[in-house]
């Protein structure tokens, strides 16, 4: 089982998409600034989640959110949730 999630940081303009098979453990990661590329944006807040069957399946969804349309989905997401 495989996540694809979205974070918004609760303090930029910024939106993190990625995959995972440990949402929570990831989600931490993301919090205590242990990944490189969110580390300047934190904290964050889960935004949207998603599960998949397989690895494949995840990545192509995790590259549509990553995408244009995929990331005005998740803007709107966001702004409905601020």
């Amino acid at each position: 089982m495989f996540f694809v999630y979205a974070i918004s940081s609760l303090e930029r303009n910024y939106i993190y998409v990625g995959l995972t098979d440990n949402l929570e453990r990831r989600l931490f990661e993301h919090n205590s600034g242990k990944n490189k590329t969110t580390k300047p944006y934190g904290p964050f807040k889960l935004i949207y989640f998603e599960e998949c069957a397989t690895r494949i399946e995840a990545r192509a969804r995790e590259k549509y959110f990553k995408s244009g349309v995929g990331k005005e989905k998740l803007r709107a997401i966001r702004g409905c949730t601020d």
